[in-house]
């Protein structure tokens, strides 16, 4: 029988489509990998575990380096991570579950649902408590230890007989006694304790099972365990050259602060039954769940320039250009969720500095070009207006730029210390002209600086030109005799 060839050539033009889009996607996937391993030498992360969610599907799911470094065990994608805070992201969900069953409102003082609370505790509500702008006093002291030995009742008993910390609404200040009364409170309105309530109605209904609360104390199979890059001699803290042990300890009633142990693909199974509407019945609950606290003064607070806000139980990061929900976990684990482009991406390791919050913007780049710090993505406003003239007229153009700049625009303003942080990012990129001009821009808009002397030595010094080092560092240390890296640099230039 004769074959048409037009009959042939739609299933021939589906597989050749479908063999490109298969190859780009393992491409990006690749470059993740080259990526994600770079970052694991630099940072000394033993493990790594990543899932990206892409248009409601896994895309990517993958684990790298040694779970336990003394017997040399390695990671998969089986093995379990603590996930620390993130943990109150679950909490979140659980109070608007409890929300949308009409058992509470988040608008609620607190005082409403549970009895005994001191006086100036009264007023605050459910959500100042969640978005850690409540004012109320921290349950750990200063070494960073929960009070009352580990017992419930002696810590609550310590805790409320310590002062405000600050009206109610005035400031956001990272604190766990807020999420010791969440537990509380899910504890006597669900009829269950919130470990089971979270179990049943989160971790069973997105598909979770390697997912449990825990902490270094417990026997958790396949347990990732944790590492440091510091170690405590006396009272202070010193640098590891290799990581090190990293115990913690969550006392069952405190596990809505820090308890949830993971992986990456349970996260992910996670993300996409919130998505999927599993979870959470209504999206007027998931845009509260994810709308940054308001202030007494109108503005939103949280941990940093890019974790700048803080929701219920969710910090997000609040910007025009890939806004995003992030939370983080004990300088360790992240995941972030950005709203408008359907991308989800989780990452956990198991060294407490691997901070990968910092790099999970770049991670997204591979699906997004355009938010590849290399094309300008993050830089402020002003400095992207600089950047885009500087690429087209040269960075060496930098004095006449910003003189056109502000004849345009009289406002047109950006500070030393932005500038100064764009230099140091293109020398992690290795664009070192571009850097050495942006320093030498720096140097010569604010030329009181010492510190951006110390910042153009230190560039010229990294590109061996040491006459330029040198006359330079000498220029810092005039400005301040207090600088001791110049005085170190010019003692070793010297030597040399």
């Amino acid at each position: 029988m004769k074959i048409s060839a037009r009959i042939l050539i739609i299933p021939i033009l589906f597989s050749l489509a479908f063999t490109s889009a298969h190859a780009q996607e393992l491409s990006v996937s690749d470059s993740i990998d080259v990526f994600l391993k770079t970052k694991m030498r630099e940072r000394n992360i033993p493990a790594l575990q990543i899932a990206v969610v892409k248009n409601d599907k896994m895309v990517k799911d993958t684990t790298f380096g040694i779970a336990n470094l003394e017997y040399n065990i390695k990671a998969n994608n089986e093995t379990v991570f603590s996930i620390n805070s993130i943990t109150k992201a679950f909490v979140g969900i659980a109070i608007m579950q409890l929300s949308e069953a009409g058992k509470l409102k988040i608008s609620d003082p607190i005082s409403l649902h549970l009895d005994g609370l001191p006086e100036a505790w009264k007023k605050i509500t459910i959500k100042q408590a969640m978005s850690h702008i409540s004012g109320l006093p921290d349950m750990m002291d200063a070494d960073e230890q929960v009070l009352g030995h580990n017992d419930e009742r002696e810590a609550m008993e310590k805790v409320k007989a310590l002062p405000m910390a600050f009206n109610p609404g005035e400031k956001f200040s990272y604190n766990q006694t807020g999420y010791v009364l969440l537990g509380q409170l899910i504890t006597k309105l669900s009829g269950m304790h919130f470990t089971q309530f979270i179990q049943e109605r989160q971790f069973d209904v997105a598909g979770m099972p390697l997912t449990r609360f825990g902490d270094s104390y417990d026997v958790i199979p396949n347990y990732a365990g944790a590492y440091t890059m510091t170690r405590q001699m006396g009272d202070n803290f010193v640098r590891n050259k290799v990581p090190g042990h990293a115990y913690m300890q969550f006392p069952v009633f405190f596990r809505t602060a820090a308890g949830i142990q993971s992986t990456a693909t349970d996260l992910a199974r996670w993300i996409m039954a919130i998505n999927g509407g599993k979870l959470l019945k209504r999206q007027s609950s998931i845009d509260s769940l994810w709308k940054p606290a308001v202030l007494n003064n109108g503005k939103i607070g949280g941990f940093n320039r890019l974790t700048n806000g803080y929701a219920l139980g969710w910090p997000t990061v609040t910007r025009e250009e890939h806004p995003a929900v992030g939370p983080v976990g004990g300088g360790r684990s992240a995941l972030f969720v950005y709203l408008k482009d359907n991308l989800s991406i989780v990452v956990l390791t198991n060294l407490m500095q691997g901070n990968p919050d910092q790099f999970i913007d770049e991670i997204a780049g591979y699906y997004i070009p355009e938010m590849h710090q290399v094309n300008g993505f993050g830089l402020p406003p002003n400095l992207k207006k600089l950047r885009a003239e500087l690429l087209k007229k040269g960075f060496e153009k930098g004095v006449e730029v910003i003189s056109e700049l502000k004849k345009k625009d009289r406002s047109f303003h950006v500070s030393e210390n932005e500038l100064n942080g764009w230099g140091y990012q293109l020398l992690s990129q290795k664009n070192f002209k571009a850097a050495l001009s942006v320093f030498k821009l720096n140097v010569s808009m604010y030329p009181q600086s010492a510190n951006a002397y110390d910042s153009l030595a230190e560039t010229f010094e990294m590109l061996d030109n040491k006459a330029e080092a040198m006359a330079n560092y000498k220029k810092s240390l005039a400005l301040d005799q207090k600088n001791k890296h110049a005085a170190e640099r010019i003692d070793a230039l010297t030597k040399n």
